[in-house]
């Protein structure tokens, strides 16, 4: 019986909810929403892995650049201007 009451109440608020004002303008929200989504243009498998790969490389080659630049940073700093490590 708990139950029974617990999703008649539920029924009931989704039902006021969705003839009120606030629940009407959900409902256009939510039907734009799905029309923009119907226009997009999805990416075929082969553009997703270019893309990705792309991705990939571009960490890659950042990885070492600032690698690099840290450990140039690093020589530069420490044993050139302190002198700390010898």
């Amino acid at each position: 019986m708990q139950w029974a009451a617990l999703i008649v109440g539920l029924l009931v608020a989704a039902g006021v909810f969705l003839i009120s004002e606030p629940g009407k303008r959900f409902i256009g929200f939510a039907r734009d929403a799905w029309r923009e989504v119907k226009k997009v243009v999805w990416p075929t498998r082969k553009e997703t892995l270019q893309m990705t790969l792309y991705v990939f490389a571009f960490v890659v080659v950042m990885a070492l650049f600032l690698w690099f630049t840290d450990k140039t940073l690093e020589w530069v700093l420490y044993d050139l201007i302190l002198g700390w490590r010898k």
